[in-house]
């Protein structure tokens, strides 16, 4: 996924209310942008630290800026998680997700389950329909990828409604986006959320599947480009 306009560097003064951050730009200007990442963002708001945002093109946007990339030692970190399912719709028309190619049709944001949209549904092959939730990753503790970086009620509920859709007999995908480049190893942060830990290994116990991608970033695109193990859940 290209940026469609050239990104701005600056350094991080501070992050704060979760969706709001001071950041000065190269040349001087201070300004606030919108931080799209839900998350605690642990080990990402380090003051002084290098970042990229990017320019609303909405000029009624309150917020003129959006924070997309912040550098941690050598490796970029994607922030923005709502490109997250834009990266994979990508890969998925590329054919950049092998386990999920020969589906004929992908639809986003379909409704299923109790009160749910899917991120994604694969159709129109010969095998079942595919649901396929994505989760962008940007936590990382020693050499793993981890998700949730916090508590996630939303992320155990979907882990339910795609074991659910198993059971009657579809395929159900939990898709990881890890937007950063310096790790080769993904686990879920059981510490962290054990509650999704418990879900993801009942889910996985019921067929749901596991895939977990890493990304390539630079300020120009950021573009999903191969696998990464995981190592699961205890029991």
């Amino acid at each position: 996924m290209k940026f469609p306009d050239p990104l701005l560097r600056g350094r991080l003064v501070k992050r704060y209310k979760r969706f709001l951050a001071d950041i000065e730009l190269v040349d001087g200007t201070a300004i606030t942008a919108h931080c799209a990442n839900p998350g605690s963002m642990l080990g990402l708001t380090e003051p002084g630290s290098e970042v990229w945002v990017s320019p609303a093109n909405n000029p009624k946007r309150k917020l003129k800026y959006t924070w997309e990339l912040i550098r941690i030692g050598r490796s970029l970190v994607g922030l923005n998680t709502n490109i997250a399912n834009k990266l994979a719709w990508e890969a998925l028309e590329n054919g950049v997700i092998g386990e999920l190619t020969g589906f004929g049709e992908m639809r986003s944001e379909v409704k299923y389950g109790k009160n749910s949209r899917i991120d994604i549904l694969l159709l129109g092959g010969a095998a079942p329909k595919c649901f396929v939730e994505v989760k962008s990753v940007t936590l990382k503790r020693g050499d793993y990828a981890e998700f949730p970086d916090s508590v996630t009620a939303r992320g155990t509920k979907h882990l339910s409604e795609l074991a659910d859709q198993v059971a009657g007999g579809q395929r159900a995908v939990m898709l990881y986006i890890i937007q950063r480049e310096d790790a080769d190893e993904f686990a879920v942060a059981g510490d962290i959320d054990p509650a999704y830990e418990q879900a993801l290994g009942h889910a996985l116990k019921a067929g749901v599947e596991t895939l977990c991608y890493k990304c390539r970033l630079s300020p120009e695109e950021i573009v999903i480009e191969a696998p990464v193990p995981m190592r699961k859940p205890g029991p």
